[in-house]
């Protein structure tokens, strides 16, 4: 691999989040002398947030990878409609910011030399820190998350989550990844449960809405009100967390990445690594942490260049989830979304683990699109002309 030593780094992450934080373990774990630094302006790495993915979304090496960040796993999950509730065999597992901090302070002790600190002025190689220091390295990786973009045609998925402690056993044995039994409000609603031990839970009020604004108290309060509806009484806030997913409805992915600077690949959701109807982005990171560990020349023009030809294969090879969304966002009424929803988990499990890791094949997408459809055929046409 080709790497430079007249450099004060040989790859700079600018970032220390879920994206950055697996390239950096990936690059360790394949090239345990490699000069790996990690620009966080926070004071912990990841920041404080919980990334699902299903049993079936990662290889082998994948899983070895995240291994260390894994607090929780099950064997499968269940989801709720108003007309039934089905239980789905694909195993679910979840990974914390804590865990990938303490992966990245045992793996990169030398990332700690830059916390505390952002970049202010960022080149192919050499990255300029808020406290004067100056960096050079042989490649500049952006992991600084999301920036608007005129080119990317989004919908969001909003949520406030509560982890608590109840007074008494809550009776979970798995979680529920969708419970949309209650009120629909803001497009789709529904609440998200993950069982962490007999006593505690994290539960999440979840939407797919058209705006990314997000009522934070309230939420916060309705969620607190589902735990009481289903008869679990809180002893403790334990801690909470929130966030805006894009959910990706069209654009020109080209376009977008021509807005990163060459030579500085973008990573993560800045490079729309995330499933597009899901929004779930830690499968996405894992692969292209895998891919970037793995290529013989680790240059700044080489990762890049690297980079954006995966994001862009990976957006052009993704075109039916997005069709789907554009007719939940743009085809559908807000209440008529959750019907698109309970239609889809009606189908057989293979199916649905296949769309989650997105590998659906071609019987797959026919298999969705056939049948009686849940909005009007007429609407659903046009939305899917639209733009």
């Amino acid at each position: 691999m080709t790497v430079s030593r007249t450099t004060d780094v040989d790859v700079l992450l600018l970032g220390g989040g879920l994206s950055a934080g697996l390239i950096a373990l990936a690059l360790k774990r394949q090239r345990p002398d490699l000069r790996v630094a990690l620009v966080e302006a926070g004071a912990t790495f990841g920041g404080n947030h919980t990334w699902s993915s299903f049993g079936s979304d990662l290889s082998e090496e994948g899983r070895a990878l995240v291994a260390p960040l894994i607090a929780h796993r099950w064997d499968e999950y269940e989801v709720r409609f108003p007309g039934y509730r089905r239980r789905l065999a694909n195993g679910y597992q979840s990974a914390t910011s804590e865990r990938l901090d303490a992966a990245l302070r045992e793996a990169v002790p030398e990332a700690l030399r830059f916390m505390g600190v952002s970049a202010v002025d960022v080149t192919p190689d050499r990255v300029l820190l808020s406290d004067q220091r100056a960096l050079t390295a042989g490649a500049v990786i952006d992991a600084r998350g999301q920036r608007t973009s005129p080119h990317l045609d989004l919908g969001f998925q909003k949520f406030v989550g509560l982890e608590v402690e109840f007074e008494a056993p809550h009776g979970l044995t798995g979680p529920i990844i969708m419970d949309a039994t209650i009120d629909q409000t803001d497009g789709y609603r529904f609440v998200y449960t993950l069982p962490f031990s007999p006593t505690t839970a994290l539960i999440e009020d979840t939407y797919y809405a058209d705006g990314p604004a997000l009522d934070r108290d309230a939420v916060a309060a309705r969620v607190r009100a589902y735990a009481e509806a289903q008869g679990w009484r809180i002893k403790r806030l334990i801690r909470d967390e929130d966030g805006v997913l894009p959910i990706a409805i069209g654009g020109d992915i080209a376009a977008h990445l021509a807005g990163y600077p060459a030579g500085v690949a973008p990573v993560g959701m800045a490079a729309a690594l995330f499933h597009p109807v899901t929004g779930y982005s830690f499968p996405d990171a894992v692969r292209l942490a895998l891919m970037v560990a793995a290529l013989p020349d680790l240059s700044g023009a080489a990762i890049d260049a690297a980079v954006r030809a995966h994001a862009a294969e990976l957006w052009n090879s993704r075109g039916f989830y997005r069709l789907l969304n554009k007719m939940l966002f743009r085809g559908a009424f807000p209440d008529e979304r959750r019907q698109i929803l309970e239609r889809f988990y009606k189908l057989p499990d293979g199916l649905v683990s296949r769309f989650y890791a997105g590998h659906s094949s071609l019987a797959d997408m026919a298999r969705v699109l056939t049948g009686k459809p849940p909005i009007p055929i007429g609407r659903a046409i046009r939305a899917i002309m639209k733009g």
